[in-house]
């Protein structure tokens, strides 16, 4: 029987256990440059340090303008790279795996002059109105995601994961709620999606794995649900994608607390049913931090992987404190070991 410590080798990339620190905007860049600080090293060593698995970046974005905030981390510049070779140097040494999460915020990018998107629909009656792209560049946005491939295969990742979820510009572009173009990416609204896939998949070593979020549900009317979202992973799959890192949401804007329908593991079956639809590993997120019910899902093979957010925000060491609460041995900082 496989346990949330029961070790996951997938392509050249090898976990000591099934648990993910999925990615969390920290909005912790001090000088609006992009550039990962001292928070960040800190953040993420800790999480290594208490026995994750695999830690995610947060979201970092492809350009100045794709990002939610000014505060956001960037790999649009190779200066960004050596700060998150650090982060990712010192996850390694306690044992972590670690990936990173490249985007683009799109008509999200709340600090933008003007946010950029597939068509020039406002997110909401308080956002700017965004200014729809030229074909010329969504293409030259392609680019961009690849030059962040090869920054983060330089910095050392050991996986990249690309945000095609919670409303931001790719998913804008396979949404039919946010896709209203006439040219080649309104007339197939995954093709943006692919093109991405194809160019990073183009840096990335041959044994390393592609992951892709994806909202599987928009939870808003007209908005897309589980099968048709199973229908662009697919082509996703196609296109390159090892993994998917199933969530939901962004369009609905429903949020992971206190509203009907989020109660613990909501997106558990979402993940599970691309899991068999596409016999592809999948990471399952949302509301997972009691340590029985994350087992459970690993243990009933409803995900391959469990991402515990806010439960890893509370406590740096979940990953620890899950291996006593669940009486499963597992390896403790020889510094910390008095403790269990």
């Amino acid at each position: 029987m496989i346990n949330l410590f029961t070790p996951y080798k997938f392509k050249g990339m090898e976990l000591k256990n099934r648990i993910i620190m999925p990615p969390m905007c920290q909005y912790s860049v001090e000088k609006k440059d992009g550039v990962a600080t001292e928070w960040h090293y800190l953040h993420y060593v800790s999480r290594a340090v208490g026995g994750t698995g695999m830690i995610i970046i947060e979201m970092t974005d492809v350009e100045p303008d794709g990002r939610i905030s000014d505060y956001d981390l960037g790999i649009w510049s190779d200066e960004q790279i050596q700060p998150l070779k650090r982060i990712v140097d010192a996850c390694h040494a306690y044992g972590a795996k670690v990936g990173i999460q490249i985007a683009h915020a799109g008509r999200k990018a709340e600090d933008a002059v003007v946010p950029v998107a597939p068509s020039a629909i406002p997110f909401d009656e308080k956002s700017k109105t965004p200014r729809a792209l030229s074909t010329d560049e969504v293409k030259g946005l392609v680019e961009k995601f690849r030059s962040a491939a090869r920054r983060a295969v330089e910095a050392g990742f050991d996986t990249i994961e690309i945000h095609g979820a919670h409303g931001y510009l790719i998913h804008q572009f396979h949404s039919p709620l946010t896709n209203k173009r006439q040219d080649e990416y309104g007339k197939d609204l995954t093709k943006f999606g692919k093109e991405i896939i194809q160019a990073v998949k183009s840096e990335m070593p041959e044994d390393m794995p592609l992951i892709m979020r994806i909202s599987a549900k928009e939870y808003v009317e007209g908005g897309y649900g589980i099968n048709e979202s199973i229908q662009f992973s697919r082509v996703y799959k196609d296109a390159g994608v090892d993994m998917f890192d199933v969530s939901s949401g962004g369009e609905g804007q429903i949020a992971a607390w206190g509203r009907p329908g989020t109660h613990a593991a909501y997106q558990v079956p979402l993940a599970k049913e691309i899991r068999n639809a596409l016999d592809v590993p999948v990471i399952a997120v949302g509301r997972l931090d009691d340590a029985i019910l994350a087992n459970a899902v690993i243990g009933n093979e409803d995900a391959d992987l469990v991402a515990v957010g806010r439960g890893m925000l509370r406590n740096p060491y979940w990953s620890l404190e899950a291996a006593k609460q669940l009486r499963i041995e597992t390896t403790v900082p020889k510094q910390y070991s008095f403790g269990f």
